[in-house]
């Protein structure tokens, strides 16, 4: 999914680099290392419980960020 958004996003204007795609892309591409960093850090309790809820937060915000997009017509409804 990160890197369907990735593509998708390199046709977004160039006015939204800073905003909507540099959030979309980064809350995508976080989903993954948050995931791995738990499992590395298993040994330790607390760092282990805290990496699935802070990934499973940023795959909750990208679709956030997919809306907007939408909203503002730079995707359409077949490519959400």
């Amino acid at each position: 999914m990160a890197m369907e958004i990735f593509r998708l996003t390199k046709t977004f204007p160039k006015s939204e680099i800073f905003s909507l795609t540099s959030q979309m892309i980064r809350s995508s591409r976080s989903v993954c290392p948050n995931i791995a960093e738990g499992y590395r850090k298993r040994q330790y309790e607390k760092h282990f419980k805290s990496k699935p809820s802070d990934a499973d937060s940023e795959n909750s915000e990208t679709p956030l960020w997919i809306d907007f997009a939408l909203a503002c017509d730079y995707i359409s409804e077949s490519k959400k």
